[in-house]
């Protein structure tokens, strides 16, 4: 099955958004509800904010779902993650801890992957262990 991508557009900028690596950290909501709100269909809304401000939101992704196409920040970000720059490991209230960086990962069949930024699920619930796929706004989870 073919991944889904979708994009927004105004006259300056895209957005890309690959909904398979959304971990619903809702930073982007957080941030700039008014641009993207999960409520509404579209969900971007590109004429919500100016485009400086979106892409200063998009950069902020914690899980790399959403990302500024041609964004050379975005590429030169991943590019030294992949050098050997620093990991940190951030925990979000109510939701998932988000590796970032570039990161080996031994499953627990010992296979290894190479992730960039992965959303590790902390409730549970996630049909997609060791990963969030978003379930822990369907049950409530506070942690």
């Amino acid at each position: 099955m073919a991944e889904v991508i979708k994009k927004y557009s105004n006259d300056d900028i895209t957005v890309i958004w690959q909904p398979s690596k959304c971990s619903h950290a809702a930073v982007c909501a957080k941030q700039l509800s008014q641009v993207f709100n999960p409520k509404k269909r579209p969900w971007v809304d590109m004429q919500g904010s100016d485009s400086e401000a979106i892409v200063a939101t998009v950069r902020k992704c914690p899980s790399g779902a959403l990302s500024i196409e041609g964004d050379a920040a975005t590429k030169d970000e991943v590019a030294g993650k992949e050098q050997g720059g620093n990991t940190a490991i951030t925990v979000y209230e109510n939701g998932p801890a988000v590796v970032a960086g570039t990161v080996e990962m031994t499953l627990a069949d010992g296979s290894t992957k190479m992730l960039n930024s992965p959303a590790l699920c902390r409730c549970g619930a996630s049909a997609n262990k060791p990963f969030c796929d978003g379930s822990h706004s369907k049950i409530n989870f506070m942690g």
